[in-house]
């Protein structure tokens, strides 16, 4: 809210317009993932549970599977919770802010968010080299898959970090009726 009939910020323009459809359409891939991850992971999962039970036997790997998969989901849902808000904070002190004050903390908030999340993205890349050589237990597939998750949801949360900085803490809300992930 700018001013001080309390209307949201409004924000266009065509850069800022091209920017929130390539954020969308990264949103969608990452939804997509996602969905392909958690879905995997059950099927694992089940389909060790009917191996143990009902055949005696064992995936050797379903373990391993089944967490790589759930990391996956985990890391790259963490974008989508920033872009609806729905994250772990302590607002004491600023929910007993002016509206305007709160609107330029968060944009604030944001950036600073978005340059550590630069950060991390950077640092992952020499993790992953690190960690390229090193192979999982029971698969014959590098263990820095693991951090390529990280890596994904950093940039992805920078995207949504530069959006909130951008437009507004909401943005979304303004943009499309509610925070969706499609």
């Amino acid at each position: 809210m700018s001013n001080e009939n309390q209307e949201p910020v409004r924000v266009t323009g065509s850069t800022f317009t091209l920017f929130m459809s390539f954020v969308r359409s990264v949103d969608h891939v990452s939804f997509v993932m996602i969905v392909i991850c958690m879905a995997m992971m059950a099927v694992l999962v089940a389909a060790q549970v009917f191996f143990r039970y009902a055949l005696s036997s064992s995936i050797d790997s379903a373990d391993e599977l089944s967490r790589l998969f759930f990391v996956w989901a985990m890391f790259l849902a963490i974008p989508h919770g920033l872009k609806a808000g729905i994250h772990v904070g302590i607002d004491v002190l600023v929910s007993r802010l002016e509206d305007n004050i709160k609107i330029k903390l968060s944009r604030l908030m944001s950036l600073f968010g978005a340059m550590l999340m630069g950060i991390i993205f950077v640092m992952t890349i020499s993790v992953i080299g690190d960690k390229w050589q090193e192979l999982m237990p029971t698969i014959e597939i590098t263990a820095a898959v693991y951090y390529i998750a990280v890596l994904i949801a950093t940039g992805h949360a920078f995207l949504h970090l530069l959006v909130l900085a951008w437009g507004g803490p909401t943005i979304w809300t303004d943009q499309i009726g509610r925070a969706s992930c499609r």
